[in-house]
């Protein structure tokens, strides 16, 4: 096979969190007297981080103390409902699975915070993933290919044989800036013409598409 690691964005690609990040930012807002985000809003805003999640929701002006109120608000509503709505998109587990099966190793790289990723990970993926990365003080946000490279050393994975997996355009640049290759799925959070003109070479629709390009 091709690849010896493969690494998965989180957030629109192996889970659909919407709804739960959508409530988690209908709280703050509402706790600041802010008009409501649409879901279509949220999930434009989605994929550089809980920061600036907020600093898009939030009024244009919004002084950065207001922001700082908002975001502690937020982040302590999102800890507390983390796993309400969220699920995996269709066939994910079981891609996992085979990929596990097949003795490739299978991370995670993600902006959302380190804590909610490893619950995350444990209560849909529980044994699936050799190791999983969120927002950390000591990890700089994707698109900074930082979590990417530390994930392919702990893993002992060249980059020439990993693959980077996910639906935003952080993950295409951070594939890029890691200099590993990239696979982009159609059904996360950002929509084809939402790329910035960002090169896609290797696209999916589906998991079990996906699957085949891994393991064939």
């Amino acid at each position: 096979m091709k690849y010896e690691l493969v690494i998965f964005d989180l957030d629109g690609t192996l889970l659909n969190t919407l709804e739960d990040l959508a409530a988690a930012a209908d709280y703050a807002l509402s706790r600041a007297g802010f008009p409501l985000r649409s879901r279509e809003e949220v999930r434009r805003f989605i994929g550089n981080g809980v920061a600036r999640l907020i600093r898009r929701a939030v009024p244009e002006g919004t002084t950065d103390e207001v922001c700082r109120s908002v975001l502690e608000d937020y982040r302590a509503y999102y800890a507390a409902h983390v796993n309400v709505h969220t699920r995996p998109y269709p066939q994910i587990p079981e891609l996992l699975a085979d990929l596990h099966a097949a003795g490739i190793g299978v991370a995670v790289n993600s902006n959302k915070p380190d804590a909610a990723v490893q619950a995350l990970c444990v209560a849909h993926f529980d044994g699936l993933f050799d190791l999983a990365l969120g927002e950390r003080a000591d990890i700089p946000k994707k698109p900074a290919p930082d979590g990417a490279l530390k994930l392919m050393r702990a893993l002992n994975a060249a980059p020439g044989r990993t693959l980077y997996v996910g639906d935003g355009d952080a993950d295409l640049m951070t594939a890029q800036n890691a200099g590993i290759d990239c696979a982009w799925v159609s059904w996360g959070y950002r929509r084809r013409d939402e790329l910035a003109g960002l090169d896609i070479p290797r696209a999916f629709g589906n998991a079990r598409a996906l699957a085949d390009f891994i393991l064939g």
